[in-house]
């Protein structure tokens, strides 16, 4: 067998794990996203979970993959909004959802 066939091979390899471990990943993502909209109260807007960046990133234990997921929600059923869900590795480091600030006016005794 000769090197460029094992080379090949290795990037064969290289590129079916990356490809898994996105996948396993992107539903952890999903789930998270579901997850928080629900208890925030928004309506998560299905198979909108898409990569949004992907970089490597320096720890003390070793070399990770940093991902970030964008996906939609609505806010009462109407408009769309954009949250971030950032990945190392398997575990969930950042959730970001917009909402808006209620404001409650002061009850004025007359």
């Amino acid at each position: 067998m000769s090197y460029s066939t094992l080379n090949l091979l290795l990037i064969l390899m290289l590129l079916l794990w990356f490809w898994r471990d996105s996948l396993r990943v992107r539903e952890s993502a999903i789930r998270i996203s579901r997850s928080a909209c629900k208890s925030h109260g928004v309506q998560f807007l299905d198979q909108t979970v898409a990569l949004h960046r992907l970089g490597l990133r320096w720890f003390r234990s070793g070399l990770k993959l940093r991902r970030v997921y964008e996906f939609d929600y609505s806010l009462e059923g109407s408009g769309r909004h954009t949250g971030y869900v950032v990945m190392i590795g398997m575990q969930n480091v950042s959730l970001h959802i917009d909402l808006p600030v209620q404001h409650t006016e002061p009850e004025i005794d007359q």
